[in-house]
């Protein structure tokens, strides 16, 4: 399975999500319509350093081999991240529906899917036993 473009295409979105919310989080809460308390642009800059950090562990490990046993710690991660925010953005659009978060909502039930077949695969494919 081919897991170098699940690493860069998740480490390219979260890098995003991470300058944005590192270096923007006042606009981002306009945007949202919360209150720019200190707060919330601490803690948008600190969500936003979390993704920056994912971000970094996706694209310096996407060239590693990843499946089965093998880089399991950062596959598991990305899945719980993944399957926690596509709960918590579809829960938001059973209130209420934002084009935006149906997109991220598709998005990260994507990822989701994809890193539990990341989990689940063999990263050997169908080569015979390995040489050791």
């Amino acid at each position: 399975m081919k897991t170098k473009w699940l690493l860069s295409s998740s480490a390219v979105l979260m890098g995003l999500f991470g300058l944005a919310g590192t270096f923007f989080p006042e606009e981002i809460s306009k945007i949202l319509g919360i209150d720019p308390s200190p707060i919330i642009l601490i803690l948008l800059q600190i969500i936003g350093g979390l993704y920056l950090g994912f971000a970094m562990l996706n694209w310096f490990t996407r060239s590693a081999m990843i499946g089965g046993i093998y880089n399991k710690p950062v596959v598991l991660g990305n899945l719980i991240h993944c399957i926690v925010v596509f709960f918590a953005l579809f829960r938001q659009l059973a209130e209420q529906f934002h084009f935006i978060f149906a997109i991220l909502t598709v998005v990260y039930l994507g990822f989701a899917v994809w890193f539990t077949l990341v989990l689940r695969s063999n990263p050997f494919g169908n080569q015979s036993k390995m040489s050791v």
